[in-house]
């Protein structure tokens, strides 16, 4: 049984630092057009807001989250976006003490959760960890929005590997999310940290694979980069078609990021 506390640390930490990037911000800075079509910092914000309160439903109230599903299923083309709307109509101020109390539930709700509790999602049910990664990995891709469009570099952390490890388990469902049968067989993945160690999954000798920085990766399962703009490398037709659905993140396949330059 996995201990949620490392992750649930992980995921504060995240969240603080993001919270220190956005909480100096002017009124005019939160309206800033970010990577997202569509988004301002402000939509990033109110997205990780929305989404904090989902999880706390879903971990506290599971038939109330179950209202929150039927929502989402009649409108599964607008739930998200609308979502993300209303939240950023809100002053920078009050959006932003409101992420600051949804997280700090969630928060002290998963830390009290019991072990080995499973809680429902719009996928599968996820596990106290899982529930947290799956904050963390939200946490940190919307973050790499806000700090492109501020041009603020931040750098990698192995808090990654939460978010790699995800995302090597969300293959199946990256091939079911696109109508594709998931192959029989596991893959072997090899991913370079920031540090410098090696990240591994999957059976040593597997006949595919998927080499390369456990940055890119992340930065593909989370939609954040085109594959032709990231260093990863796949040994066999299989390992080669993931790297082109991968997606770490419960719903369905996102349009992605065009590669870089294209349109410019």
């Amino acid at each position: 049984m996995s201990d949620p506390t490392p992750v649930i640390d992980d995921l504060r930490e995240e969240s603080e630092e993001l919270d220190a990037l956005v909480a100096r911000l002017s009124p005019e800075e939160w309206r800033l057009a970010t990577p997202a079509p569509g988004w301002t910092i402000a939509h990033q914000i109110a997205h990780l807001a929305w989404t904090d309160r989902a999880a706390l439903v879903a971990v506290t109230d599971e038939e109330g989250f179950g209202a929150l599903v039927e929502q989402a299923l009649a409108a599964p083309d607008r739930y998200v976006d609308d979502g993300a709307e209303e939240g950023a109509r809100r002053e920078p101020a009050e959006l932003l003490a409101a992420w600051r109390e949804g997280r700090t539930a969630l928060d002290k709700a998963l830390r009290a959760s019991p072990p080995g509790a499973r809680f429902p999602w719009y996928g599968p049910p996820m596990a106290a960890a899982s529930m947290a990664t799956a904050r963390l990995m939200e946490t940190w891709a919307h973050g790499l929005d806000v700090a492109d469009t501020l041009g603020v570099p931040r750098p990698p952390t192995d808090r990654l590997r939460h978010i790699a490890r995800i995302g090597v388990r969300a293959r199946d469902f990256a091939h079911a999310a696109h109508g594709l049968t998931p192959p029989a067989e596991q893959f072997r993945v090899e991913l370079t940290g920031p540090g410098g160690d090696l990240w591994t999954y999957g059976p040593e000798d597997a006949p595919q694979r998927v080499t390369g920085p456990a940055l890119d990766f992340c930065l593909l399962a989370t939609q954040r980069a085109h594959r032709a703009d990231l260093a990863l490398t796949a040994e066999g037709p299989d390992a080669a078609r993931w790297l082109d659905i991968a997606q770490a993140f419960a719903g369905p396949p996102g349009a992605g990021r065009p590669p870089r330059g294209e349109g410019q």
